[in-house]
């Protein structure tokens, strides 16, 4: 497992060296482009217009267009030495109710992993958040993006939720009304939710379409044509209530079943 970001929380004075590590791996289907005709695979070069040539990556740097065709460059070593301590830990700005941050804000999850010695430090943060239902809000530099992030405390660790800014978060692009609902049709719609209401197992899930997508290539690779897997009749049920009533009858019915 690669370390994502190596670094350390910052409480007032209290330092713990910790690493991020990703908690997710790509497990979809990857395809590659091919050429229609050959079947080959597409490449795809950097080439500099002047030079007329292909650059590797040990001949790339990083160039701002301040102006229409004028850049201002930097190396690696440059970036670094506009980071202040601050930027370089994951400073803890407060801590705060986790109900107070919309659920709209999260972007990416880590596992905040104590590095050797740090152990005990890291624990008693995690324990101290977990009695008092808070989490941290902090601030962390990881490439040339300072986040914004939640230090969330859970069983048996901590997890470093990054945030997107209040800026980077649009608008509903549409305008969306509130029709008026009568209190029979919310009280069909809380017993539909109710029959359909279990404890959540996240092992029960997995993603279908990607098994149907695996079992495709392997019918393609056999020779044989493929077969719509869409076999479900389209439902006639227009009526809110009548389509309410059914979801209950079904969701009860599954249950019976189960």
């Amino acid at each position: 497992m690669a370390v994502a970001h190596k670094s350390a929380i910052s409480v007032g004075m209290l330092y713990i060296p910790v690493g991020l590590y990703k908690t997710t791996k790509d497990i979809s289907v990857s395809f590659n482009q091919l050429c229609k005709d050959t079947h080959e695979r597409v490449k795809y070069k950097k080439i500099c217009p002047s030079c007329n040539k292909e650059v590797d990556p040990d001949g790339i740097i990083k160039g701002y267009e301040y102006e229409k065709g004028k850049y201002v460059t930097f190396t690696e070593d440059e970036l670094e030495k506009i980071k202040t301590k601050k930027d370089k830990t994951i400073h803890i700005e407060h801590f705060a109710k986790l109900s107070d941050v919309d659920q709209i804000y999260y972007e990416k999850n880590y596992y905040v992993v104590p590095e050797p010695g740090a152990e005990k430090a890291c624990e008693l943060l995690r324990q101290a958040m977990l009695s008092q239902k808070k989490v941290g809000i902090a601030k962390t530099v990881i490439g040339s993006t300072e986040n914004l992030m939640v230090l969330y405390p859970v069983k048996d660790i901590i997890i470093a939720k990054t945030l997107f800014y209040q800026a980077e978060i649009q608008a509903v692009p549409v305008a969306v009304t509130k029709p008026e609902v009568t209190k029979p049709e919310v009280e069909m719609a809380k017993t539909m939710i109710d029959s359909m209401t279990s404890t959540f197992d996240p092992g029960l899930y997995h993603d279908e379409y990607q098994d149907r997508l695996r079992q495709a290539i392997e019918t393609k690779i056999a020779g044989k044509e493929i077969v719509n897997a869409d076999t479900e009749g389209q439902n006639n049920i227009i009526d809110l209530m009548e389509a309410m009533k059914r979801t209950v009858e079904i969701a009860k019915g599954t249950k019976g079943l189960a």
